[in-house]
């Protein structure tokens, strides 16, 4: 289940044309199964209409501390003690300094003063002109904020409405959003360090042709997202692929399989943990051709001397660190048929504590799969769910493992 369903948020907008970013937010909030109750200030309503913001959330907007729709007239307090978190999106230079000084003025000023500080958390997205972002008043602000309880999340960089360019933007809604999951995550792995392969590689035959496979990378990238979320310092080395790099995630691009080995052994002697979710290429051939091979005359194909890649995984497995137990391996197998029989066989052969098989066929280039998770005790089936969902059961059983 994603960390946001049946989650109740209370977003509060405040003067700035960030607040356009706010209704895209909302939607992506809802998507995610969580309920919305937006709060505006007198300023957020130059910027977006309390009537666009009723359509997105369903639900009847706030603005006055006097609003007589409560029956005891206390939103502040009545909305604050509903949330499971109040969202202040976009927070403006003004706002943030009035929730530094504890001023209670309007509605949503008052109700994060009023909110249950150990029960409903006050995230704040800032946004405002690059100056006033740098300014030593800002940024001494933030800082106390931070240290007062509040999750300040960090701004972007770019175009602003102004015409400057340079930070203080508000993130994008779904930068949000992921900052969201990861505060409702349990940090599992919190000081772990994670290395993760993922996505398929590319064995050039000439400059224009390989040879690779049908992996997307998705479940490698899903399982970074997962492992960050969970607390844990992590490093994606990954494969050719076009997705988006998770947020807080280091990561190194590769092309080839003796690439991604370098890498991996690299990298390898710092990491607590080491999950092999890449598709690897078993074989390269034995020479590139410079060129790009034509057709001949006669029509005739080329013919190709294959060599085998080294095997990264198996190599990871069988290091020291390994085998101490100083390094917690996990692997993954892709499989057309038999898919027990053949991922029982293949954790063995790699020397792995946990390997995760599937039937790549059916899940190759979707966001949902099914997993059969295989150890020294047997097997247990992880029905089919969206690649998140996996990845937050997998992160909990590495967790598990590593604790024990």
């Amino acid at each position: 289940m994603t960390q946001l369903k049946n989650k109740h948020f209370v977003l509060g907008l405040t003067g700035g044309i960030a607040c356009y970013k706010v209704a895209e937010l909302c939607r992506a909030l809802i998507k995610e199964g969580a309920t919305v109750q937006v709060v505006m200030s007198e300023g957020a309503t130059q910027f977006i209409t309390p009537v666009t913001m009723q359509a997105l959330s369903g639900r009847p907007v706030f603005i006055s501390q006097w609003d007589s729709r409560e029956s005891n007239n206390m939103a502040h307090i009545n909305l604050s003690r509903e949330a499971h978190a109040i969202l202040i999106a976009p927070a403006s230079a003004e706002f943030v300094a009035k929730l530094l000084h504890g001023r209670a003025d309007d509605l949503l000023s008052l109700m994060c003063l009023a909110r249950p500080i150990d029960q409903v958390p006050l995230i704040v997205a800032p946004a405002m002109n690059r100056e006033m972002w740098s300014n030593p008043a800002t940024q001494r602000n933030i800082e106390q904020l931070k240290a007062d309880g509040a999750y300040v999340l960090d701004v972007g960089a770019g175009d602003q409405a102004c015409g400057e360019i340079g930070d203080g933007r508000m993130l994008e809604s779904h930068e949000i959003v992921e900052a969201l999951k990861a505060h409702f995550t349990q940090k599992v792995l919190k000081g772990r360090r994670v290395l993760i392969t993922a996505g398929p590689t590319y064995e050039a035959i000439d400059p224009v042709r390989g040879i690779t496979n049908l992996s997307s990378g998705k479940m490698g990238f899903a399982l970074a997202r997962a492992c960050k979320r969970a607390g844990a310092v992590v490093t994606l080395i990954s494969g050719p692929v076009s997705l988006p790099t998770p947020d807080g995630v280091e990561r190194l691009s590769v092309v080839s399989a003796q690439q991604m080995y370098d890498h991996t052994l690299s990298k390898m002697h710092s990491a607590d943990v080491f999950i092999a979710t890449a598709a690897v290429a078993d074989w390269r051939v034995s020479a590139v051709v410079e060129q790009k091979i034509k057709k001949s005359a006669e029509n005739s194909a080329p013919r190709f001397d294959l060599i085998e890649n080294p095997d990264i995984l198996k190599a990871v497995a069988s290091s020291p660190r390994a085998l101490s137990g100083e390094l917690y391996c996990v692997g993954f197998a892709a499989e057309s048929e038999n898919l027990e029989k053949l991922a029982t066989a293949k954790r063995i052969a790699k020397g792995v504590p946990l390997l995760v098989a599937n039937l790549g066929p059916q899940t190759f280039g979707l966001d949902e799969n099914a997993l059969l998770l295989v150890n020294e005790h047997g097997t247990r089936q992880l029905p089919w769910a969206s690649k998140e969902d996996l990845s937050a059961e997998l992160v909990k059983e590495i967790a598990s493992k590593l604790a024990n």
